[in-house]
Formats: C-alpha cells, sequence, structure tokens
C-alpha cells in the first residue's frame, strides 16, 4: 500500500475542463461535462434499479399489496415516525434516537416544501441519493482505472442481491453516496470537501465510525509531511463534527455520556462480540435447512471477505483498504440483525472495484451477460425480502 495517488490514466477533458471561465460560469460548465461524463454510469444504475422496482411493484399488485408500504417498510417507518413526530423521549425500549437524522431532516424538508406525501418524500430522497452515489462511485473507478471501470462499479453495486434496499426509504444509499464523494476528495486531496461532506455522512449513519478515521489519518499525514498547508488541518477537524456532535446530542438527551451506545444494545441488543455471533449464525444458516435470506447474507459476507482479500492483492489505495476493512470489521464483528449484514455492507463499495476492472477487461459482452445475471437474481431477491420474508432486508 502507498499513501501516494496510484497510477491511472490521464482524466478525460470533460472532467478537467481546460480553460476555466470566471466565477459561477466555470462552476456550472465544469458540472455539466462532469454529468455528461459519468451519464452511462448514471443511466445503467436507473435501469437495473428500475427493473427492481417493476419487480416489486408487479409482484406487490399481484398479492394486494402496496409497493410504497413495501419500499418504506420496517426502518422505514423508523424513519418516517421521525420525520412526521421528531425523535422521542427515550421512554421507549427501542428509541428512535438510534437513527441518525439527516436522512429524515431531508425527508421532512422535502416533505415541507412539496406536495408530496412523507413518504414519496423519503423514496425521492432515497432515489436521489442512490444517483448521486453512482456517480461517485463511477468517479472512483473513472480516476483509478478508466470510464467502463467506473460504470460497471455503479452498475454492479446496483444489482447487488439487497439493492433493492437502494430505493427503499433507507439511509445507506445516503451515506453510500457521502462516503464515495468523501473519499473521491481524499483520493485529489480536496481536503475542505472530504471535511465537509464526512461531517454530512457522521450525521447519517452510525457507521461513518469506519469513514470519519480515514479522513483523519489521510490529514494527519499530509500534516506531517508538510502537504497542502492548513487545508488538512480543517479536514481533521471537520470530519467527525457530524458524528460526534450527535452522539453529545443523545446524551444529553438521555441523561448518560454512552446514551447512543446504550441505546443500541439495550433497546436493539446490537453489541459487539468480535464476530462470535456472525461466525455461529453462519453456520448455522450453512449447515441446517434455513430461509433464503439467511444462506445470501452468509453467502455475501463469504464474498465480501474474499474480495477484500482481492482488493489487498490489486493494492487499492490504502484510502479505500481502510475504509472497507473498517465496515467489514464493525458489520461482521457486531452480534445481533444477521439478516441485515448484507445491507449494513452496502456502503462498502470499493469491494466491488475487483470484480469492475476484470469485467472492463473481459469486454463488453461478457460484463453485459454478467450483468444481465445478477440483476435478475437481484431483482428477484429484492421483490422476495420486500413481499415473503417478514423480517426487515
Amino acid at each position: 500500500m502507498t499513501t501516494e495517488e496510484p497510477s491511472r490514466p490521464t482524466p478525460a477533458p470533460a472532467a478537467e475542463p481546460a480553460s476555466p471561465a470566471p466565477g459561477g460560469a466555470a462552476l456550472g460548465r465544469r458540472l455539466r461535462d462532469a454529468a455528461r461524463y459519468a451519464l452511462p454510469a448514471l443511466a445503467v444504475y436507473a435501469a437495473i434499479r428500475l427493473v427492481g422496482l417493476l419487480t416489486v411493484y408487479l409482484w406487490a399488485r399481484n398479492v394486494g399489496a402496496s409497493p410504497g408500504g413495501r419500499l418504506t417498510r420496517a426502518d422505514g417507518n423508523w424513519y418516517l415516525a421521525i420525520v412526521q413526530h421528531g425523535y422521542d423521549g427515550y421512554e421507549k425500549t427501542q428509541s428512535n434516537m438510534a437513527f441518525f437524522p439527516l436522512y429524515p431532516g431531508l425527508t421532512a424538508g422535502l416533505d415541507r416544501i412539496s406536495p408530496l406525501s412523507p413518504r414519496d418524500a423519503a423514496l425521492i430522497v432515497a432515489w436521489l441519493a442512490g444517483l448521486a452515489a453512482a456517480w461517485g462511485l463511477f468517479a472512483i473507478g473513472a480516476y483509478l482505472h478508466d470510464r467502463r471501470t467506473g460504470v460497471l462499479l455503479a452498475a454492479l453495486w446496483a444489482a447487488v442481491p439487497h439493492g433493492v434496499v437502494e430505493s427503499m426509504g433507507y439511509s445507506e444509499s445516503l451515506f453510500t453516496a457521502l462516503a464515495a464523494w468523501t473519499l473521491y476528495a481524499l483520493l485529489r486531496r480536496r481536503w475542505l470537501t472530504a471535511g465537509v461532506v464526512c461531517l454530512f455522512a457522521g450525521l447519517t449513519r452510525p457507521t461513518a465510525s469506519s469513514l470519519i478515521p480515514v479522513v483523519g489519518l489521510a490529514a494527519l499525514l499530509a500534516i506531517v509531511r508538510r502537504r497542502d498547508g492548513w487545508r488538512p488541518w480543517v479536514a481533521l477537524l471537520l470530519a467527525p463534527a457530524g458524528w460526534l456532535a450527535y452522539l453529545a446530542w443523545v446524551g444529553v438527551r438521555t441523561g448518560r455520556p454512552d446514551g447512543w451506545f446504550h441505546i443500541q444494545s439495550a433497546g436493539w441488543g446490537t453489541t459487539f462480540d468480535f464476530g462470535v455471533y456472525t461466525v455461529r449464525t453462519g453456520q448455522y444458516a450453512l449447515a441446517q435447512v434455513t430461509a433464503l435470506p439467511l444462506l445470501v447474507v452468509t453467502v455475501v459476507a463469504l464474498l465480501a471477505i474474499m474480495f477484500f482479500v482481492l482488493s489487498l492483492l490489486d493494492r487499492q489505495p490504502w484510502q479505500l483498504l481502510l475504509y472497507s476493512g473498517l465496515l467489514l470489521v464493525t458489520t461482521l464483528g457486531a452480534a445481533g440483525y444477521y439478516h441485515s449484514k448484507a445491507r449494513f455492507l452496502l456502503p462498502a463499495f470499493p469491494l466491488l472495484l475487483p470484480a469492475a476492472v476484470g469485467l472492463a477487461r473481459a469486454g463488453w459482452a461478457r460484463a453485459v451477460t454478467v450483468l444481465v445475471t445478477v440483476t435478475a437474481f437481484s431483482a428477484y431477491f429484492g421483490g422476495y425480502l420486500l413481499l415473503i420474508w417478514k423480517y426487515s432486508p
């Protein structure tokens, strides 16, 4: 691993305009050029997710269920309750203060300024966040390798088994978008952007604990090497601010400094046991006749470990490796909610980079064959999770 920028093809002119115009005109032109450059990735991502949504819609209508209701079930209902009624007073066994505020905050804002219902607003925010995430994945893939790799990275993320969650009223898509753009900014040494975006990621999901150390370490390395002046210092201070601010707020509301962690363990049964629970449940899922989602989660966990090893062998930039590694440790090392662990790993998108690189080198015919197959399974499994499986995805 190296802390230097990895070798890569020369960026396309569309991503870096050659002659900048003054003021807002330059920014507008750069955004248009970047959007045009990323358009194939966004189109493929949207098409794959549309297949998944149509599958859920037709399946739900066939069994007399509400598609919108299924897309906001389980955790989605908790977010909607926060949008409509705010955070509770910690009197309940399962307090909704376990859920971080940015996603319900954006949903509430859209609900207030538009004629949309809270449920529709939640879905619109999630769908837009999914597109932003796909754009971020494309940017990283294209920067490190080439445009084709970027497109395939976004496409593979859309077609993972739990890809339906990217289209649900959940916060995974928003966090993935913020994590992707934070990491892209780090790779480009854009410290202020990395710090600000990481701050918002810290307000989105507790898994920002896997992103904040990456920004912090990168900033410290730049400071030690006396690179980029004062900007790494600002990133170092901004990166943990959102995450720490929310934990502090929950601490004040609950009257105890570890309030959020207490809610997680006492109310939601989530603790950290270094993977003992995960290994035991995975062994059971493989050795017994078990529900399909548990088997898929087990396979996804094994594949995630395999792809992390491949990422090490491919010498991915250390920023991506550290982020993926921390997400694997915090997800697989936690006890509870085994059926949701594949969903919790959705933001670990750098794990898909070896597959994207391999498909890019294999040619479009082979890549399309693989994408069609995984899209078909993802669409079916997404419908299964929402219409047959009784628990959260």
